[in-house]
């Protein structure tokens, strides 16, 4: 095989919790991950030598900066490997996001390098890899629904939630993950998500009780910092949404929906007040 295309989905936040910081400036977290039905597309042909990248938007490098060039470089390395990679990036998942646009396409990349080289890497091995770039990374190499701890390398697998429809709002504004969290530092949390009553409403089936429970420490930082996200959330609520709530470090604001009609006038709604570009009706993926 020597050309390959594979769909890189990006994540959201049911809960996150930040609980200490470490000597090396990395935070221990505790959090519920899930895959979500957007995605970008990244297509890998096998080649004589070299990393070549190719991307389809203007906001992104192509150089070797790019987790997506990092993540080949390192398994070139690794595995002292004979030839080199074209890859071209399709960009989909809204950049700078809280929705680990550039850990899922790296995530990929580990995939397709494993793939079209026959390395034969288990999901574990590339995990081990990928948490050397990102913490973000081992999560998407695995997808699906999981319990993150540590720096977000302790990956746990948990049952599914129950499916429903979700609403995504990308404000037209970035983020800086590494400033949310230098700013986390600095304040008292008045308060920390239930994570552990999480898991356990998911692993029931009780979608109104995981609505409930959702939490979002960053909040407290990227929503004091952006009105817009409070103003997105209130549009959710008030349109039917159980539970709305920035992923990650933001601003990218979901809501859950079991009413296609509700979420779709949320859409509509958010699309008109807030004059965003970025507005997406979805689900989960497993």
């Amino acid at each position: 095989m020597d050309l390959l295309t594979l769909k890189a989905y990006a994540k959201i936040n049911l809960s996150l919790d930040v609980t200490g910081r470490r000597p090396n400036g990395y935070h221990d977290v505790k959090m519920v991950m899930q895959s979500v039905d957007i995605f970008d597309v990244l297509t890998f042909r096998k080649t004589i030598a070299g990393i070549n990248l190719k991307v389809d938007n203007s906001e992104l490098s192509a150089s070797s900066d790019n987790l997506i060039c990092k993540a080949a470089k390192l398994m070139f390395d690794e595995f002292d490997l004979s030839g080199g990679i074209d890859i071209t990036l399709q960009k989909n998942i809204p950049i700078a996001a809280g929705m680990a646009g550039g850990s899922t396409d790296a995530a990929a990349t580990f995939k397709g390098i494993n793939t079209l080289y026959g390395l034969n890497l288990t999901v574990s091995e590339l995990c081990d890899l990928g948490v050397k770039l990102g913490a973000d990374i081992p999560f998407c190499i695995m997808g699906g629904t999981a319990l993150s701890e540590g720096i977000g390398e302790k990956l746990t697998p948990i049952k599914n939630p129950p499916q429903c429809i979700l609403l995504v709002a990308k404000p037209d504004i970035n983020v800086s993950t590494k400033e949310v969290y230098t700013k986390i530092d600095a304040i008292t949390l008045p308060g920390h998500p239930d994570v552990d009553g999480m898991v356990k409403a998911i692993e029931e089936g009780d979608l109104n009780k995981m609505c409930s429970l959702t939490g979002n420490v960053l909040e407290y930082v990227t929503e004091s910092d952006h009105p817009i996200i409070t103003k997105i959330k209130k549009i959710m609520k008030d349109e039917g949404a159980l539970t709305s709530m920035m992923s990650g470090s933001g601003p990218t604001v979901f809501g859950i929906f079991t009413d296609s009609s509700k979420a779709e006038k949320a859409f509509a709604d958010i699309k008109e007040t807030c004059g965003l570009r970025q507005v997406y009706i979805t689900g989960f993926i497993f």
